[in-house]
């Protein structure tokens, strides 16, 4: 083994004590909704466009400094010693690394970095204004590094032998270097607990008009890649819902069969806003909902309209970074658990209008932080080298016709207006 590569979900944080490494509260996922009141008061203060500006992400809950704040403020003392120093925080990696290293390395990537809503990425630094407007003290921030370099060696006697930390980025990210999307225009999509899609945008940071995410991609050697992102907050979580909360399927597996079944989804619209709609419409408040059930409706034509909703969201992202940033996504690269769906990657191709490329390795999220750790440790010679391990596994064509295609975007769209009502 020549390192470790360590890849995570960005915005969850953690809060720990610098003397014990023990963490103070537990973490706050992504997905919490808990600080919305917190966004909204800060943006009914004007504070999103300074945001926006500094750090290229909306103000929502999704991002990390709220939580930060929240945990000082309810931990009894917690606010008190973050000044004096005692406690650190960072997103998952950063803990990771903490404890890999047996407390000796306190540091994060630019990716993940660029997540907290405190980091400025055009600077690429943390930034006074923001830590102050979040009432996050900057005694508490990691270091900020690369993201493919030595950040440290494991802990002895944690593993046989000691081994450096050699990658790492956000999970979303990763996935885009283990797609190999190394040029500008090139685009993945992971399908995963949410959907997330990024667009390289080359070396300037390109800021959206249509309410996507401005951010770092990777950094090499000091040079950064910036990306377009929009974030989708649920896709196979709604796949689990039908399992765990309906029944509908035993497996995930079996929405695949299911959609199969039936001609069409009979009308049936699922807006998954079970935690709020991420991009382009940025609505915490937002909550799931199914519109055109009659009485002939059957499990078969929700599982199509779960998996159909995927594409719908995917449609809006794509129909967004188009116009942010025109010239881009020739193709769509997918990835995740759900891009073994096959009936998924043809109906996306369908929805998109533009043919979507499944790899052979689907877990590229993974495969980014091997390849970010190989790169530091002389695996892998270069981005040409890495380019040249990617292999297709299947490419979906689009063959739907086009007026029934805008029928039913028309359907989504008037299902996420009344949603969003």
């Amino acid at each position: 083994m020549a390192g470790i590569g360590i890849t995570n979900q960005r915005e969850t944080v953690v809060v720990w004590d610098r003397a014990t490494g023990e963490p103070i509260h537990r973490a706050i996922v992504w997905q919490d909704r808990r600080t919305a009141d917190v966004c909204e008061r800060l943006r009914s203060e004007g504070a999103e466009e300074l945001v926006r500006e500094r750090t290229g992400l909306v103000l929502d809950p999704y991002f990390s400094a709220t939580k930060i704040a929240w945990v000082l403020d309810n931990v009894q003392g917690a606010r008190a010693r973050s000044e004096r120093g005692e406690l650190a925080c960072g997103t998952i990696d950063c803990f990771l690394l903490w404890r890999l290293t047996g407390g000796e390395v306190h540091a994060t990537d630019i990716t993940n970095a660029s997540r907290t809503s405190l980091f400025e990425i055009r600077r690429q630094c943390w930034d006074g204004e923001l830590c102050r407007l979040f009432e996050v003290p900057a005694l508490l921030l990691p270091e900020v590094h690369d993201n493919s370099g030595i950040f440290g060696t494991t802990a002895p006697g944690l593993l046989e032998r000691a081994l450096p930390i050699a990658g790492m980025a956000g999970d979303q990210q990763a996935a885009l270097f283990g797609q190999a999307c190394f040029e500008p225009g090139m685009t993945k999509s992971t399908y995963g607990t949410g959907c997330f899609m990024l667009v390289n945008t080359g070396d300037e940071p390109v800021t959206s008009h249509h309410r996507l995410l401005t951010t770092p991609a990777y950094r090499l050697g000091g040079r950064t890649a910036y990306a377009l992102e929009g974030s989708i907050f649920v896709a196979g979580a709604a796949v689990k819902w039908l399992r765990d909360g309906l029944n509908v399927i035993a497996q995930a597996a079996e929405t695949h069969g299911l959609a199969t079944t039936v001609p069409d989804s009979h009308g049936i619209y699922l807006v998954p806003a079970f935690v709020g709609l991420g991009a382009p419409h940025w609505d915490p408040n937002a909550r799931g909902a199914i519109y055109g059930l009659t009485l002939n409706a059957t499990g078969a034509h929700l599982a199509r309209a779960t998996l159909e909703a995927v594409a719908y969201q995917s449609h809006d992202l794509l129909e967004c970074m188009a116009k942010d940033f025109p010239g881009g996504a020739a193709t769509m690269r997918v990835d995740g658990g759900m891009a073994t769906n096959g009936w998924l990657c043809q109906f996306l191709a369908d929805i998109l209008q533009i043919p979507v490329e499944r790899p052979a390795n689907v877990e590229t999220t993974a495969l980014g932080a091997a390849f970010l750790a190989g790169l530091a440790t002389g695996v892998w010679a270069d981005l040409d080298a890495l380019q040249r391990t990617w292999q297709r596994q299947a490419i979906f064509e689009p063959r739907m016709d086009q007026r029934l295609r805008q029928q039913l975007l028309e359907g989504w769209r008037q299902a996420v207006a009344r949603t969003l009502g």
